[in-house]
């Protein structure tokens, strides 16, 4: 849908105003970042495609991961990794000291609303401190397993000590499927391989969340 399309109220720019930054999703901050689009492709299509991209490199992100694509360019690409930036060293995801599962919540939450499942790999370091948040892969776990190199990859280059994982259920409860049970079992197994703990796996909903850390089943 282009920004056209949308109701006037409903755009970016007045939802903002009407109703505050956290009303907002992830591509419609983006979108009201980046202004406008070309001609060639709109600015609500450029900032959805844009999301992706933040979502796999996560606070890693620089300007040539996002130039490349279509309707970005240089100076686009500069100003989203400086609103990145701003935001980190006043919010500071990296070294968020990680006590309890709900903890994690305020890193993520932002995956709850999202259509799709999104798996995700929080590194931690020996301090229990966040080192990065990454989307390991998108789609449903029985149709799209996750593999263990695909999660300690990124694990390895941070050189973190653990992890935990998340994955948002778009719909429904937060119960784990036997699907999710086996996905954290055959990490856990393969981290302890490679010497990178699993420390939980959440589970969660835009209301509430399951830690199979809390529950007894890691």
């Amino acid at each position: 849908m282009s920004i056209e399309d949308i109701p006037q109220h409903d755009r970016p720019r007045e939802k903002l105003r009407a109703r505050g930054a956290a009303a907002l999703k992830d591509h419609e901050l983006l979108a009201i970042l980046l202004g406008k689009g070309t001609t060639r492709i709109d600015v609500m299509t450029l900032a959805q495609n844009l999301v992706q991209a933040v979502d796999a490199r996560g606070l890693n992100l620089k300007v040539e991961d996002l130039e490349h694509l279509e309707g970005m360019g240089a100076v686009k690409a500069m100003i989203v990794i400086a609103a990145i930036e701003f935001a980190r060293r006043r919010i500071k995801p990296g070294g968020l000291k990680i006590t309890t599962p709900a903890d994690i919540l305020p890193l993520i939450r932002h995956f709850a609303d999202r259509k799709q499942e999104h798996f995700l790999c929080i590194t931690i370091n020996g301090a229990n401190e966040v080192i990065n948040v990454r989307v390991v892969s998108i789609g449903l776990l029985d149709r799209t397993p996750v593999h263990p190199r695909e999660v300690f990859a990124d694990a390895i280059t941070d050189r973190a000590s653990g992890i935990i994982l998340a994955h948002n259920h778009p719909e429904g409860g937060v119960e784990p499927s036997a699907a999710d049970a086996d996905v954290t079992r055959r990490i856990k197994q393969a981290g302890e391989i490679v010497g990178i703990h699993l420390l939980d796996h959440i589970i969660f909903n835009p209301t509430t969340y399951f830690s199979f850390l809390d529950e007894a089943k890691l």
